[in-house]
């Protein structure tokens, strides 16, 4: 099973036009000499390149291979994971978007400023590196190492030409590039995972023989209602815990927002969520196909190499080259898409490194930076970040099975991150001194459960874990997040006992029980150390929701649920606000916000001509 020389033109046209992309926009438009070119596009793309790159900046390579190799060893149960889709992607377009829009943010991390200090922005972009700088070398290194198993080509190799050709671009060509090529990868992932299913349903007789072989035995899935946590997959993690994991994905992560915040209005940012939802809806299915048509295949086919297949993800790639040699082109065009999700999700990381690098660790302490310096040190960032990607991907070869706690690691940090944004959002009354300590214990719980979920098993002497990687946006953090499931036999589960039962949570639950770790730690914490007071509070960074959802009580009731937090135009529709500067935002009948400020970030505003107010016309929102 090896390449032909059809199969390396196509994979070598990918990585080709993917470079090509990057000098196109590094020599045209603005060339990239503004941070606002090189990190946010001008905010000028349109809904359905923001939609496609948001889709593939975590349908990565190890999604692509850990998906259908889950679905072959355990049936098609990890497919209710489409249940938490639904509010995974409308709370983000309801709430976190148009927040994140109006706030004209560069860097998601800014909120935390905002809302409630600096040293919650620092603690914030510093738990976002640690995560992506981890992620960067697993989803780098992951695919190669499948890649050189089944076709004998250079790991290095094809680390080395990956990881560059992927910086290139990047540095060269800012997030408009990014997305673009994005845009690209995308369409090659759904023509090689079409291809293969295609191929290989034939081979087996059909679609309906796929059915019946998997039926048989059992891989088509009914929906578990148990409601034990501590159940790998069920209906409740799946459904409820997949909502939390989409959040700290869709919501706050920084890759993400910063598509949404390049977007040339918010509707089109909130456009770009909602046409998010059915194609995420097809990739899921095409993985799940992927999987049945590969077992079906080897109901009937004996493999002929199973030492080569070292993991289960190697089996993949290794039924990809089985059933498509006899296709040149083929084999080439689902290792194009393999490794599109790489690349896709690899210079996504780069970027917004970079950003939060430059806007959180840098800006506010060189305040006098002019614009082209500052533009051409967020590229030497990129370019840092990349090499620093080859690096770990070294490392990650070093791991051995360690890699698998990295992953898990790596998986449960969305969760208190998404925490911490939670406690601004939704709990106006939160202080700087809830937020840090709720981030701190929603970490110290992620590394108590990952580390000691890993360390248990090895120490139970359990059947060895099996490295199965699947990624965002199937599930949670980089929150695209990376997972590793540990799987240990039944008795080795039910041996833990007390404190120590936690570590057999099901990684489901880890975005959702770290969160509200963070949550619940926040606002005790807050509390006790003596609550915000609700006119300290910008009122652009919080969402009320108490009041909207119990829009029914009498105004007097929903004022109070306000927590005193200062009433902005949205609230109050046909409200005629006096032009007086002041502090930066809306605050009843007086205007606190500069002219141009107002009517940029609030379409809804008008000023009279010869007038000296600004009248809030009725809005949708």
């Amino acid at each position: 099973m090896r390449f032909t020389t059809v199969d390396y033109i196509i994979f070598a046209l990918l990585l080709i036009l993917s470079s090509a992309i990057g000098l196109f926009y590094a020599l045209s438009g603005g060339k990239q000499r503004t941070t606002q070119e090189f990190l946010l596009a001008n905010r000028s793309m349109g809904f359905l390149p923001v939609a496609l790159s948001l889709l593939a900046t975590f349908q990565s390579a190890v999604a692509i291979l850990g998906v259908p190799s889950e679905i072959y060893r355990f049936g098609t149960e990890y497919w209710f994971l489409g249940c938490s889709y639904i509010l995974g992607l409308l709370i983000p377009a309801y709430i976190f978007i148009p927040v994140f829009y109006r706030l004209r943010l560069t860097s998601t991390y800014e909120y935390l400023e905002l809302r409630f200090s600096k040293i919650v922005r620092i603690c914030g972009t510093v738990t976002f590196i640690f995560q992506m700088v981890i992620y960067m070398g697993v989803v780098l290194y992951a695919p190669a190492l499948a890649f050189n198993a089944v076709t004998g080509f250079s790991l290095w190799g094809v680390v080395l030409t990956m990881g560059l050709v992927c910086t290139l671009y990047t540095t060269l060509g800012g997030l408009k590039a990014v997305i673009w090529t994005d845009v690209i990868q995308t369409l090659v992932m759904f023509a090689g995972q079409l291809a293969v299913i295609i191929v290989g349903t034939a081979k087996v007789g059909g679609i309906h023989e796929v059915w019946n072989v998997s039926l048989a035995n059992d891989k088509i899935s009914g929906i578990n209602f148990n409601p034990d946590p501590f159940t790998r997959h069920s209906i409740w993690s799946l459904g409820i815990g997949g909502i939390f994991l989409m959040l700290s994905l869709y919501g706050v992560n920084q890759a993400q927002v910063q598509r949404y915040l390049s977007s040339r209005t918010e509707k089109e940012a909130i456009l770009s969520c909602y046409v998010v939802f059915p194609c995420q809806q097809l990739v899921l299915a095409l993985g799940c196909l992927t999987g049945l048509v590969m077992f079906a295949y080897y109901q009937k086919n004996e493999i002929q190499d199973p030492e080569i297949i070292a993991v289960p993800d190697q089996m993949v790639l290794y039924f990809v080259m089985d059933i498509l040699q006899d296709f040149p082109g083929l084999p080439g065009l689902f290792v194009a898409c393999l490794f599109s999700g790489a690349l896709s999700t690899i210079s996504s990381a780069f970027n917004s490194l970079a950003t939060v690098t430059m806007e959180d660790l840098i800006k506010p302490y060189y305040p006098n930076l002019t614009e082209s310096r500052a533009t051409l040190l967020s590229k030497c960032l990129a370019l840092t970040y990349g090499l620093l990607c080859l690096g770990m991907a070294y490392i990650s070869s070093l791991m051995g099975s360690v890699l698998q706690a990295a992953l898990s690691i790596f998986g449960i940090v969305g969760g208190p991150l998404l925490g911490i944004f939670c406690l601004g959002f939704f709990f106006p009354f939160t202080n700087s001194i809830g937020a840090v300590t709720g981030l701190l214990a929603g970490l110290i719980m992620a590394f108590w459960i990952g580390i000691g979920s890993f360390v248990d098993r090895m120490a139970t002497g359990a059947s060895s874990p099996v490295l199965n990687i699947t990624s965002a946006p199937d599930m949670g953090n980089l929150t695209t997040t990376v997972m590793t499931t540990l799987l240990t036999s039944a008795n080795a589960t039910k041996s833990l006992t007390g404190l120590k039962r936690f570590h057999a949570l099901s990684y489901m639950w880890y975005s959702a029980h770290n969160s509200t770790t963070v949550v619940i730690v926040g606002i005790i914490v807050s509390l006790l150390t003596g609550p915000m007071k609700g006119r300290d509070v910008d009122p652009r960074t919080v969402y009320l929701v108490l009041p909207r959802l119990l829009f029914f009580l009498p105004d007097t009731y929903k004022e109070r649920l306000r927590f005193g937090v200062p009433h902005i135009a949205e609230d109050k529709p046909n409200l005629i606000i006096e032009d007086k500067s002041c502090n930066g935002f809306l605050n009843g009948n007086v205007k606190e916000a500069e002219k141009d400020d107002m009517e940029e970030n609030y379409p809804g505003f008008s000023r009279p001509e010869g007038g000296h107010s600004y009248i809030v016309q009725e809005t949708s929102l």
